[in-house]
């Protein structure tokens, strides 16, 4: 089985001004794409191969085999990583996963301060998630391309905190991408189809 490219949920114009298309044409086009050819390179008579993805990221990591782990996880990132944005999203959660955030965090703006603190409190390269652990929900935070899946954790919700995604609209400026993010851009129905299914 060879992996493709899975198509964006949106055109790579949707999300303007908040994230561009100049960034979809780097960060998906360039970066995304590259992971996708890596890990079909990686796979090539190897017994890894013919495997579905989250087998292939579980396997390599518990084998440490870092070079297929890291192109396999950061596919399966950042594919779920397009889908937890949408146009005109962001803002307060709805459904479900807003009575979960209040019981778990107090409040919505608890939570908002906590993730922000996660994302921007990750150091170089890395991701920020609202995952469910064992029937709780936590903010993790997590290196590189580690992913919340290989610690027995479900992921309900990241932001991407590497460089490339957001150095070409906001520069340096790590605080006012997660602002945008948490402000215009999350998708709290992708979140709650995730809850679901933890459940």
């Amino acid at each position: 089985m060879t992996f493709e490219l899975p198509p964006l949920p949106y055109d790579k114009t949707a999300l303007e001004p908040h994230m561009s298309a100049q960034t979809f044409d780097f960060h998906y086009g360039k970066h995304h794409n590259a992971y996708v050819v890596n890990l079909n390179n990686l796979l090539k008579d190897s017994p890894l191969s013919g495997k579905a993805l989250e087998d292939i990221v579980l396997e390599s990591w518990k084998t440490g085999n870092t070079p297929v782990f890291n192109n396999a996880a950061q596919v399966w990132n950042h594919t779920f990583f397009w889908h937890c944005m949408k146009p005109n999203g962001g803002g307060a959660p709805i459904g479900i996963i807003a009575e979960k955030i209040t019981a778990a965090f107090g409040s919505y703006e608890k939570f908002r301060e906590d993730f922000k603190a996660a994302a921007i409190g990750q150091f170089g390269s890395g991701w920020a998630w609202l995952v469910m652990d064992n029937g709780t929900l936590k903010i993790v935070k997590t290196p590189n391309a580690e992913t919340p899946m290989v610690h027995g954790q479900n992921a309900l919700l990241t932001v991407d905190v590497w460089e490339h995604a957001y150095y070409l609209d906001f520069q340096n400026r790590r605080p006012d991408f997660v602002d945008t993010f948490l402000n215009h851009l999350v998708n709290w129905e992708f979140v709650n189809a995730n809850l679901a299914r933890s459940c």
